[in-house]
């Protein structure tokens, strides 16, 4: 390809992302509300298709793009979604000292009570599965059901998984050392992390981690008494299955686990297709259509 070729090349891939950025700045629905301390906080969501609500939560220091193949295929599927990004990701803002896991999961839920009138299905990934589970624990009205993607919270993690997912929010990293922690902490042998070369937000996943600390585990660990799914990736080290197997020994009557093959704690952009036809399956034959 000559020099002349690649700047074309280039000039596209641009004005494509810069396009793809501004299609999403359109599409995304603002929602507000005021915390129990009477601080005002911003939610942004994007929201597709109609039907029965699903609120889609990303993981730890990331925002709704993430979900952005899955929630068009839940939509697809007739159904409507709510991918939100968490405080301080594109335009949702609000505090973040003295904030609990629980002032995190009331801004899903004021998305969710501004949408439908019914319960909801929440879907959260890694630490949105906690968010989640801490929605259901405190405000059981607004949730029918959890799908939890990469539901860790119980068993340690290696030390070197540990390292590694500390070093993805380290700023000063290398370009080549960042991508390694990536691949250590979320993806299986063999896939391709480079898709997950951006899209961290260090001072959001500081504050989410914060607002864990700050709220005892028992408060949230069993998710309420909501039916819950769980989508565990077979090589998750992160949240290794020996968490999704603990959940659903302890609550056998109501927690049903399904794993997928060749996926890290990143799972989505691993087996986008197998997550999404597990997803719709259980959200059709739950009756949340």
């Amino acid at each position: 390809m000559s020099d002349l070729s690649r700047r074309s090349a280039l000039i596209l891939a641009s004005t494509a992302a810069l396009a793809s950025t501004a299609a999403r700045a359109q599409a995304a629905r603002i929602f507000s509300r005021t915390d129990d301390k009477g601080r005002k906080v911003t939610v942004s969501a994007f929201v597709r298709g109609k039907g029965p609500l699903v609120v889609l939560v990303p993981s730890l220091g990331r925002g709704a793009s993430d979900f952005d193949d899955l929630a068009a295929r839940i939509s697809a599927a007739g159904f409507q979604t709510a991918a939100v990004d968490p405080r301080g990701v594109g335009q949702s803002r609000g505090p973040t000292e003295d904030v609990t896991m629980f002032d995190l999961a009331d801004d899903f839920g004021a998305v969710a009570r501004a949408l439908s009138d019914r319960p909801a299905v929440f879907i959260g990934h890694a630490h949105g599965n906690r968010i989640v589970r801490a929605l259901a624990s405190r405000r059981p009205e607004l949730v029918s059901r959890l799908i939890l993607l990469a539901a860790g919270g119980q068993v340690k993690m290696a030390p070197d998984v540990q390292a590694a997912l500390k070093a993805v929010f380290v700023e000063t990293l290398t370009p080549q050392q960042h991508l390694a922690a990536v691949k250590t902490a979320f993806f299986a042998p063999g896939n391709d992390p480079a898709v997950w070369r951006g899209g961290w937000y260090p001072d959001v996943a500081a504050g989410q981690s914060a607002a864990g600390a700050a709220t005892p585990s028992g408060e949230w660990l069993d998710g309420g008494h909501t039916p819950i799914l769980i989508v565990q990736a077979a090589n998750d080290r992160v949240a290794a299955p020996a968490n999704a197997e603990a959940l659903r020994k302890a609550h056998p009557d109501r927690v049903t686990v399904v794993t997928i093959p060749n996926a890290g704690h990143a799972m989505l952009p691993e087996q986008p297709r197998l997550i999404a036809d597990v997803v719709i399956r259980y959200l059709k034959s739950a009756g949340s259509r």
